[in-house]
């Protein structure tokens, strides 16, 4: 039999009522030893799936966005914002060296780059006159 267990997320929330879930009891899958308490579960308990994986991704790749970008074949500002959100599902709030505006021009600008839009010497022209 097919041992699925490794496939199932540990939830973190009530389903019925949507609180935050204790972790009560711990058993041994061999001997049935059980161990009773009240444990917290840790920050990375609540992500998803998907930002798990990009955690994992993010430290395999020593926090090198631009070999995170090549692993997961996603652009660099898709990096970036992947990062930015998991920052936040953490709970971590990060303050950014320039205005969220001025960065998701930035951001606007490199996508089309990336899907041909826009060229890169008109890009980078928008860019230099954005820093001025």
């Amino acid at each position: 039999m097919k041992d699925n267990s490794k496939n199932i997320k540990l939830p973190t929330s009530c389903p019925s009522c949507g609180e935050k879930l204790d972790l009560i009891v711990l058993q041994c899958p061999g001997c049935q030893t059980e161990v009773k308490g009240r444990y917290t579960m840790g920050k990375f308990s609540s992500l998803s799936v998907e930002d798990e994986e990009f955690l994992i991704c993010f430290l395999t790749s020593r926090g090198s966005l631009k070999e995170v970008q090549e692993r997961l074949s996603i652009s660099y500002p898709t990096a970036r914002i992947k990062l930015d959100k998991l920052l936040v599902n953490l709970g971590m709030n990060v303050e950014k060296d320039i205005e969220k505006d001025e960065d998701q021009n930035v951001i606007d600008l490199l996508d089309d780059l990336e899907k041909g839009k826009d060229d890169f010497d008109s890009v980078l022209k928008k860019i230099q006159r954005a820093g001025k």
